[in-house]
């Protein structure tokens, strides 16, 4: 049985008028952690884009390209993404839903964290209502406060991205230092490694788009030093 048919599954017991979030009291066991997984993160995704009061079709379309459905799927995912536009449970629900799957820091986390700014900012603006979204999201997540403003500073509109912030390292720190933090984080980042601990598939998909980041990080460091 594939992800999207046991979503299915899980999506036809609800009843007429229940709300999407009362599935995840029904969901257990390891299969079921994956469909939690990817309708709580279609459905803090949705409530992202209508943070500013609207969704636009270039944030739908940023939606698609972070959260990588397969063609096939894109009508059972608008089906969970147009339930969670309306429900009334709160977004910091399915945030907290979320961080309960993983340890405390665990990277997917702070990928997850870069999708939904990346959703934010598809229409060009960076609305303050939007930004309160992020930050509560990030608290939900126990995300420590250094890394929340590190990602607003990289994803904020006509700023580069900061390398250091990315790697974790001081500007001043020594080339070896950062060396060994790049090393460590594509050690805890590499799908390989997170396959191995029984992630579900997206969040591995998004700690693709991570680990691209982290090595274009490093690579730019090492240029400037050169």
């Amino acid at each position: 049985m594939t992800l999207w048919s046991r979503i299915l599954e899980a999506l036809s017991r609800l009843a007429p008028g229940e709300r999407l979030s009362a599935l995840f009291d029904r969901l257990g066991g390891a299969p079921e952690r994956s469909v939690a997984f990817t309708i709580a993160v279609i459905a803090l995704g949705a409530k992202m884009a209508k943070a500013d009061g609207q969704v636009t079709r270039s944030e739908v379309a940023a939606f698609r390209e972070v959260f990588t459905i397969p063609r096939s799927e894109e009508a059972n995912a608008a089906r969970v993404f147009d339930l969670a536009r309306t429900d009334v449970a709160g977004f910091e629900d399915y945030a907290r839903r979320i961080a309960a799957m993983f340890p405390e820091d665990d990277p997917i986390l702070c990928d997850l964290m870069e999708g939904l700014f990346h959703i934010a900012l598809a229409d060009g603006d960076y609305h303050p209502a939007e930004d309160d979204f992020l930050a509560r999201v990030a608290a939900a997540f126990r995300l420590p406060d250094r890394e929340f403003r590190a990602l607003r500073a990289r994803f904020a509109p006509g700023r580069e991205p900061d390398c250091y912030a990315i790697l974790g390292v001081a500007p001043d720190a020594p080339l070896e230092e950062v060396r060994r933090a790049w090393r460590q984080q594509v050690r805890e980042t590499h799908p390989d490694a997170l396959i191995a601990r029984g992630l579900p598939e997206e969040a591995v998909k998004l700690a693709e788009k991570r680990l691209i980041a982290i090595n274009h990080a490093w690579e730019r460091i090492q240029a400037e030093a050169a």
